[in-house]
């Protein structure tokens, strides 16, 4: 029997967001001769850091404690945990209690049976507290009262701003709430059968039953996050629960024949049921409850030749256990075939490659959507006439004793009838779009450096990988749909906007006719019109001159290496992108940090001025677009390029007599640095922050950009990338 402990505390400092601060932002603005007039609480002889105001240091707890033993015929291994992550922004944290446990046992000689429970309940709070008031509240107004206690609302130029301050959302008390609740249980049984008196021949049955229930409440007091005292209080209540049930029958049977000749052959028939329940407390007009089941049926056969030629075969029959909809079928084939090279009577003499086998595969697929149908209120799997079709070639290889072994593989894969989530008159649906291409490859590979020279172990590892897909075309057979930013040729995820060249200056020529009633200072884009003999252009800049650019990465990947002396031990793992287009909201119109309607706190950048002409970004007080600099979108595309280094794990295994004595196994401790450093990125240069894409938007907004459709992941401004320190301890007993 094994009993084992595992625990770590974690510090988190939030890295903060780049801001204008206090006077220097005040004098820039009141140069352009915007609002030189300060608000009721405002100052020039403030500079209030609201962030520091606001963030916490977090802190991460995690215990897990497990027991395990086995004999010749069965094992077990049963688990407890608990994990809690106080977030950098208060009273928002996470925690969860789990139970997890396995059990695989042998009945004589011909039954075989186990499970396995993976029971957790966790709570959440304040997952919706945004960072909107934080980071636009004027830094020249000062948060107390003259008796120290703290100001409600702060009154700036235009508007009032509500105070959000640590304090101040400790102190709200029972005047706010925002708590999800999650129970979850997921359960596995196996029974397995060796048919007597035929070699080879065995049923197998698998049990599954999951189930999960979530109850949210939220709760806002009244003039809570409001400028307005007697703003009134909402409340809000979601209780859903979902049930699902799999049985799977499987008869499968293995052949050796003639010794080189094996067969393997699989008949599966399973049966999924789901049922999903919502209830809307407050509402209870929105109640629904939704069923959707599908049966399978699969053959696959399997044949090898003296594990030198492979060859597989798979069909697979699905099917909806409704009939509401004509379409509720699908047919999938699939084959693969492999040939191990190394087997080969020409591959004897070359010993430096221990291990090489080319592989190659085609397979038909077909997704399940759950459609739901408003009056049986049953979501219904979908088999609809989408589906995809890929081969891919593969080429795995081991080489020096092992010392480096690899992985290389390209793809590409044709839909038909792609379904998207469509905008249509202010609603979204899903619906059969077009016609999709997708390519791609990846490359893995990992290397034993040093192995014990000297004391010294060196491991290490990278993987690169590149996807290519493009819309192939339309089912209106249009070659583009401008409003859901789809365009046959080009990647699914595009963005359909203007395109920054920089700043007009004083001296450029035609600013008037490329941009009535434009001023300089203001941001220059891509005209794409024509030109009359003087060189002014036949028409001003329009519509007409929004681009297609392509967001995707040129590629992707991540790298590890692990260092041992003795028993230190450094490990460091790290990701890459090169190319693609980080959006970041921050600094484009979607963002509140580039309203030119009232002084509020603002990015710290660099403005153009009078006497700034070379900045990169237009002046303040020039011509505008719902309130944003005109086409400040552009200025949220950065280059996507980064190259960053994720955790770094430094730790000390423990051997000696007195550890040994105490009836301890194994003890090593260990601390952990996450999200350390990023070695190279324009947006983290730019920035500070850290330049992977974190969400769909802001505050739990759906919009990336200010145009509807855009589905991009982008950098918001929701909680930031942390620093994480973690220190923890191994003990196996």
């Amino acid at each position: 029997m094994q009993v084992s402990y595992n625990g770590y505390y974690g510090l988190k400092t939030a890295i903060k967001y780049p801001m204008m601060q206090g006077p220097e932002f005040v004098a820039l603005r009141a140069a352009a001769g915007m609002f030189p007039i300060n608000g009721l609480d405002e100052s020039n002889s403030v500079n209030t850091d609201w962030q520091d105001l606001f963030y916490r240091t977090g802190i991460v707890t995690n215990h897990d404690l497990g027991v395990s033993g086995g004999t010749k015929t069965g094992n077990y291994k049963f688990d407890l945990g608990y994990y809690k992550d106080e977030a950098v922004v208060p009273r928002s944290d996470y925690s969860r209690f789990s139970i997890r446990g396995g059990l695989d046992q042998k009945i004589g000689k011909f039954l075989r049976f186990g499970f396995t429970t993976n029971s957790n309940s966790n709570i959440t709070n304040g997952s919706d507290l945004g960072l909107s008031g934080v980071l636009s509240m004027t830094p020249i107004a000062y948060p107390y009262n003259k008796d120290g206690t703290l100001k409600r609302i702060i009154n700036m130029v235009l508007d009032q701003g509500w105070v959000y301050t640590r304090d101040g959302i400790n102190n709200l008390g029972d005047q706010w709430k925002d708590q999800t609740k999650v129970y979850g249980s997921y359960n596995s049984l196996y029974g397995e059968l060796k048919i007597p008196g035929i070699e080879g021949l065995k049923y197998r049955i698998n049990l599954g039953a999951d189930y999960r229930k979530s109850n949210t409440d939220k709760y806002t007091g009244e003039g809570v996050f409001s400028s307005y005292y007697y703003n009134p209080s909402s409340t809000s209540g979601i209780e859903s629960d979902l049930f699902s049930t799999t049985v799977e029958n499987l008869l499968s049977y293995d052949l050796v024949f003639a010794q080189k000749h094996r067969l393997n052959a699989i008949v599966l028939y399973s049966v999924e049921k789901t049922t999903y329940n919502y209830d809307n407390k407050v509402f209870n007009s929105n109640d629904q409850s939704y069923k959707s089941g599908f049966k399978s049926l699969m053959g696959r056969v399997m044949y090898s030749y003296d594990d030198r030629y492979m060859v597989s075969a798979t069909l697979r029959y699905d099917a909806s256990l409704e009939s509401a909809l004509t379409k509720k079928h699908q047919t999938s084939p699939a084959v693969s075939l492999g040939w191990n090279l190394t087997k080969e009577s020409f591959m004897k003499d070359i010993t430096a490659i221990n291990a090489l086998k080319l592989r190659a595969g085609y397979g038909q697929v077909s997704p399940d959507f759950g459609l739901g149908n408003s009056v049986s209120k049953q979501v219904i799997p979908y088999f609809g006439s989408e589906y995809s079709v890929t081969t891919n070639v593969g080429l795995d290889f081991s080489i020096l004793k092992g010392r480096l072994t690899g992985t290389a593989e390209y793809y590409a894969t044709k839909t038909k009838d792609i379904v998207l989530s469509i905008a249509l008159t202010g609603n979204t649906v899903l619906q059969n779009v077009g016609a999709t291409q997708n390519k791609g490859w990846e490359l893995s590979l990992n290397s034993i450096i040093f192995d014990n020279l000297n004391g010294w172990t060196w491991e290490a590892g990278v993987n690169v990988y590149s996807n290519k897909n493009k819309l192939a075309a339309l089912s209106s057979g249009q070659k583009e749909d401008q409003f859901n930013w789809l365009f046959v040729g080009h990647p699914l995820n595009v963005i359909y906007d203007y395109k920054k060249t920089g700043l007009w200056q004083a001296g450029d020529a035609n600013l008037q006719k490329y941009e009535p009633g434009g001023n300089i200072g203001m941001i220059k884009v891509l005209y794409t019109g024509t030109y009359n003999a003087d060189g002014s252009p036949t028409r001003a800049i329009g519509p007409e001159d929004r681009q297609i650019i392509d967001c995707d990465p040129d590629f992707q990947g991540g790298f590890n290496t692990r260092v041992t002396y003795k028993r230190f031990d450094l490990s460091v793992v790290g990701n890459f992108q090169k190319g693609g287009i980080l959006n970041s909201t921050l600094y484009g119109s979607a963002s509140y940090l580039n309203l030119e309607n009232g002084r509020r706190g603002q990015i710290d950048i660099d403005y153009w001025t009078p006497t700034n002409t070379g900045a990169k970004y237009p002046r303040p007080d020039g011509i505008t677009s719902n309130n944003n600099p005109m086409y400040g979108n552009t200025l949220g595309y950065f280059d996507g390029t980064y190259l960053k280094i994720n955790t770094v794990t430094l730790g000390y295994s423990f051997n000696s007599k007195w550890i040994k004595k105490t009836g301890i196994e194994k003890l090593r401790v260990y601390g952990t640095l996450q999200n350390p450093i990023v070695l190279f990125s324009p947006y983290h240069k730019e920035s500070g922050l850290d330049p992977e894409t974190n969400s769909y938007g802001n505050d739990n907004s759906n919009m990336a950009v200010a145009t509807y459709p855009s589905s991009l992941l982008v950098v918001g401004y929701n909680t930031p990338s942390t620093h994480n320190f973690l220190v923890g301890v191994n003990v196996i007993f």
